[in-house]
């Protein structure tokens, strides 16, 4: 079992404090999905649970111990990361990016063995990658690729695996088919799972546990129905809107409506323009 969380946990960019005293747990063999607006500290605080950047104070548990004052290698084994828009060596093929997954386990400047070529080609087996192995990453679409990357993640065999925005860029079947991917490798292999993710919906739907982020601090955390409600998206994002119940997964959906900060006058005004006459309505059925 691996336990993950933060503990008065503050982050700064030089002398501006990004993240404030924040206390969070990561639920063990989850997807956890980090919500909240442009410039609200989740890409930082995954960063910063991830070992990429060092905290001002605080400190990130993993198994009761601060990440920061253990090797790197160890880390390494316990957690992996896809950053947001990752790059490569041009000519790069599928099968030698998945490879750079295993080298906290080699020593030295030692080669492969067998143990290493099998996980290797399990990786790129369940991310359906197994006909593109020795293709370059740059003749793939962009769904491919990201489904490479992950595939070196879990390469590196670690129970927690943290992505940035896994589906920026994509298009919607796209995002799907990594999404899905993400949940099976939960589902079927248990992996925790830390993502930040800007559709609330695909949230709601990919995760079981969600952390809503304002300024650098966890506003609300817990399961998509405890966090996705109209007071808690009226603060974090600024938005009014109206919470449904997906028919075919039961979990909730946003429909934003308005701006929260919106003068009532222009409010009035923008629904007096968008009322359509039920006459209307009628003749486009007839």
């Amino acid at each position: 079992m691996v336990t993950l969380q933060t503990s008065h946990l503050n982050i700064a960019y030089e002398d501006r404090l990004i993240v404030e005293d924040l206390n969070i747990q990561i639920p063990e063999g989850k997807i956890t999905a980090l919500v909240g607006a442009n410039g609200s500290g989740k890409s930082t605080i995954l960063k910063t649970m991830a070992r990429i950047m060092q905290p001002k104070s605080g400190s990130v548990l993993l198994n009761g111990k601060s990440i920061h004052k253990q090797s790197t290698r160890e880390v390494a084994k316990q957690m992996a990361i896809l950053p947001q828009n990752p790059t490569a060596p041009e000519g790069l093929t599928v099968y030698e990016l998945v490879s750079y997954g295993r080298f906290p386990y080699q020593k030295g400047f030692g080669s492969m063995n067998a143990e290493d070529r099998r996980i290797i080609e399990w990786a790129i087996d369940v991310t359906g990658m197994s006909e593109f192995t020795a293709r370059p990453l740059d003749q793939l679409s962009g769904g491919q690729r990201q489904r490479a990357w992950i595939a070196m993640a879990l390469a590196q065999e670690t129970d927690i695996l943290f992505l940035d925005e896994p589906t920026t860029f994509l298009d919607m079947a796209h995002q799907l088919e990594v999404l899905y991917l993400l949940e099976r490798l939960n589902r079927e292999e248990g992996r925790t799972i830390v993502m930040v993710v800007h559709d609330l919906n695909h949230a709601s739907r990919y995760a079981q546990h969600m952390i809503a982020i304002k300024t650098g601090k966890a506003v609300a955390a817990g399961a998509p129905a405890e966090v996705m409600t109209p007071e808690v998206l009226r603060e974090v994002f600024g938005i009014e809107a109206d919470i449904v119940i997906d028919p075919r997964t039961g979990v909730p959906l946003c429909i934003p409506y308005d701006l929260a900060n919106r003068p009532a006058v222009d409010r009035a005004r923008s629904k007096e323009q968008n009322v359509v006459p039920a006459a209307k309505v009628a003749a486009a059925f007839r």
